[in-house]
């Protein structure tokens, strides 16, 4: 069985532990409790093949970004969390991807961007930036990123196995496959 290590990065509140103690246990976090480093390990099936998963949560205040460089080094793969009821935390998405590819030394990293609080879509808008797919979706299909994008909700549950299955995909991809044409634009 094949196993993969998943590090799990973000701003500081954007549900990064709330979205993977929901994946491992089934249980919604209501209580913001920050985190300083998290380590969990589950079974799963990805396209009929069995895996474990080795999720790090790490912390997102900047307190303890020094860390970053090290959990970076030993992931294979990044799960890359915002919240969309906040644009600042979309705005610090962009120095952890560069952070990343520094730490790898590549381009080519098995990333998938989340955008986490879909419950509170109604939060989403000018007030607080719209900071949902109409930016994010973009953003991620460019060349800057590279890669696929999705809107879950750690409370509702809602595509909380698909943010972990397809973290497992883009870890499986064909190195080849990864180099597609990409139209590339910036749009910050």
């Amino acid at each position: 069985m094949r196993e993969f290590k998943v590090v799990v990065l973000g701003s500081g509140g954007v549900g990064k532990s709330a979205l993977t103690v929901q994946f491992v246990s089934g249980c919604f976090m209501e209580k913001y409790d920050p985190t300083i480093e998290d380590f969990y390990r589950k079974e799963i099936e990805v396209d009929a093949s069995p895996c474990v998963l080795e999720i790090l949560d790490t912390a997102g205040t900047e307190q303890f970004a020094s860390m970053r460089d090290l959990y970076i080094r030993n992931g294979q793969g990044f799960v890359v969390v915002y919240s969309l009821t906040n644009h600042q935390t979309f705005q610090d998405i962009k120095g952890m991807k560069e952070q990343i590819t520094r730490v790898k030394g590549t381009d080519r990293v098995p990333i998938l961007l989340v955008a986490n609080k879909v419950d509170l879509d109604h939060q989403r808008g000018a007030e607080v930036g719209d900071v949902g797919t109409a930016w994010a979706g973009p953003l991620a299909a460019t060349c800057v990123w590279g890669c696929p994008f999705i809107e879950a909700s750690a409370k509702n549950r809602c595509n909380v196995n698909e943010v972990f299955a397809e973290i497992v995909r883009e870890m499986n991809v064909n190195p080849g496959k990864k180099e597609a044409n990409y139209c590339c634009c910036v749009l910050l």
